[in-house]
């Protein structure tokens, strides 16, 4: 990381952006872009969202930047943090923080106006850099930088006392291991690997959320084997064991081979035991969504009969992918990855004109067309016309036998 200044990545040119840190004092040593946005563009990746780190306290901040015209609204008041709606996006502004006291799950915090301060009470070294907003200058408490440089996910000061404060930096721990790191920090891994039961007391949706983006990073595969192997996952996902490792490798390799891109949901779906019912207590007790849920059962439910575009037809281009590619059936998959699902080019209503009764008797004859279409190949209109006509034809001459 040679030179210890911020590159002039794309985001630093969004719109508003210096005024922005004008107003809140940049130039004066008052604001530092903190985080993501600053590990992420010294690995020259994409950058989402900005934050800003101030040393103004957060009523200040609204005053300044109502002020100065810009929307301010405080979307985490509580914890010091105002939003700033720029026309080129939010921008979150955070007042610098020291924690009071912490239980595992939240923290009370008090401001303070140390830079160095509010860099400790974050989790890992790489996220606790700054860098001045007009200048590019860097600030490194902890060694933030050479561990960036190694690819190397350390917890800033004692890992067990910075999991005791959250228990959910044990997942992103290896969360950001899979995205980042080369290596696991042996101390960070140990700490743990001995609170692993501490994931426990965190809510469902907190533990939902930090697997699925693990799930769908870098090295994810690679990570959650050392999660198995450290029994990670035990506490809280028990259906998830050593059995889970094959599956998960194979879904891997065939996301890779069809050109799929990696997906949490079907990854979850491969590291679960494949029974519906034990996958959808899974779904429940994470609290995904209903969508979520519905998908992880038909991921591991018996594909229907047919070719890989029927069972696209029947189940969604999705849902289809995750059924072959959890059956091995790769170039299936990638038969139907870009497969416009067609509708059929049929209603009711022509049914009707054709002379059945509406009711049972056309749903039976839309289902009749509907299943011959697809046998066919799903042809074009003119055919699905003509199977029609066969099927009402047929349907008359029962009904007047």
């Amino acid at each position: 990381m040679d030179g210890m200044i911020l590159p002039s990545a794309e985001w630093r040119h969004r719109d508003g952006l210096d005024r922005l840190s004008e107003v809140l004092g940049a130039g004066q040593g008052m604001s530092r872009f903190v985080g993501g946005a600053v590990r992420d563009a010294l690995l020259a990746l994409p950058v989402a969202d900005i934050d800003i780190a101030t040393r103004h306290a957060p009523e200040d901040v609204i005053d300044l930047l109502r002020r100065a015209g810009i929307r301010a609204v405080p979307t985490g008041l509580a914890h010091g943090t105002i939003t700033a709606v720029l026309e080129s996006g939010p921008v979150e502004v955070t007042t610098l923080r020291r924690d009071v006291s912490t239980d595992g799950r939240r923290a009370t915090i008090a401001y303070t106006d140390d830079w160095r301060e509010d860099a400790a009470r974050r989790d890992f070294t790489m996220n606790a850099l700054y860098a001045d907003p007009l200048t590019g200058t860097l600030f490194d408490y902890f060694d933030g930088l050479a561990d960036l440089e190694a690819r190397r996910v350390r917890f800033i000061g004692d890992p067990l006392q910075r999991i005791a404060e959250d228990h959910l930096r044990i997942l992103r721990f290896f969360r950001f291991l899979a995205r980042f790191g080369d290596a696991p920090d042996p101390a960070g891994l140990e700490a743990c690997t001995l609170r692993a039961k501490d994931l426990m007391a965190l809510s469902r949706e907190r533990i939902a959320d930090e697997t699925l983006k693990l799930l769908i990073a870098r090295h994810a595969v690679r990570v959650v084997h050392l999660m198995i192997e450290r029994d990670i996952f035990l506490p809280v996902l028990p259906e998830i064991g050593p059995e889970s490792v094959e599956r998960l490798d194979r879904l891997a390799a065939g996301e890779a081979a069809a050109g799929v891109a990696p997906d949490a949901i079907r990854r979850l779906a491969a590291l679960l035991p494949p029974d519906p019912a034990t996958v959808d207590s899974v779904g429940a007790r994470l609290k995904l969504s209903n969508a979520q849920r519905k998908r992880l059962v038909t991921a591991v439910s018996p594909a229907p009969a047919g070719t890989p575009e029927a069972i696209a037809y029947r189940l969604g281009a999705e849902s289809a992918i995750d059924v072959l590619l959890l059956g091995g059936r790769t170039e299936a998959a990638e038969t139907v990855r870009d497969w416009p699902v067609p509708r059929l080019p049929l209603t009711g209503g022509a049914l009707v004109e054709r002379g059945l009764s509406k009711g049972p008797e056309v749903a039976r004859a839309l289902r009749a067309v509907e299943d011959r279409w697809i046998a066919e190949g799903f042809p074009d209109a003119a055919r699905v016309g003509a199977i029609a006509d066969e099927i009402v034809a047929q349907a008359l001459r029962s009904a007047n036998s």
